[in-house]
């Protein structure tokens, strides 16, 4: 191989390797730590792709208005290593979330913990990206 090709490979290479390194962003640059939120609503989709999955509640108001909600969690693996499997959380699912709504103030927010029917709390967080997380001892 030339030197001229194989500087090509390298640049290649360092480009596929930024890509998914740029996918996924800190915590601060979409949500905002000063505002929490905690939804009681019903699971009604639930998206296991990288770099983050999504779970999507609805949840009803007191005036009976039902809100749809985005919420980002971990990348599918870190879940699955802390619990969940595909039936811990599917569609028609009660659940509690909390965590930090978005910047933009749409109904998408950063999940810290979601508790299930049966009582158990799963953090929902991805490690390392800045997110709070207040770990009650």
């Amino acid at each position: 191989m030339t030197k001229t090709g194989a500087l090509l490979v390298a640049a290649a290479a360092v480009l596929f390797a930024a890509a998914p390194a740029a996918a996924h962003h800190a915590f601060a640059a979409e949500f905002d730590a000063k505002k929490p939120v905690h939804l009681e609503g019903v699971v009604t989709k639930v998206e296991l792709i990288n770099p983050h999955a999504w779970i999507h509640v609805d949840v009803k108001s007191t005036d009976g208005k039902v809100t749809s909600w985005m919420i980002e969690a971990g990348s599918p693996n870190v879940l699955l290593r802390r619990g969940f499997t595909k039936t811990t959380i599917a569609p028609g699912t009660a659940v509690v979330v909390d965590g930090y709504q978005s910047k933009d103030g749409s109904m998408r927010a950063n999940g810290r913990d979601i508790t299930l029917p049966d009582g158990r709390k799963l953090f929902l967080g991805s490690s390392g990206t800045g997110a709070p997380y207040d770990e009650k001892k």
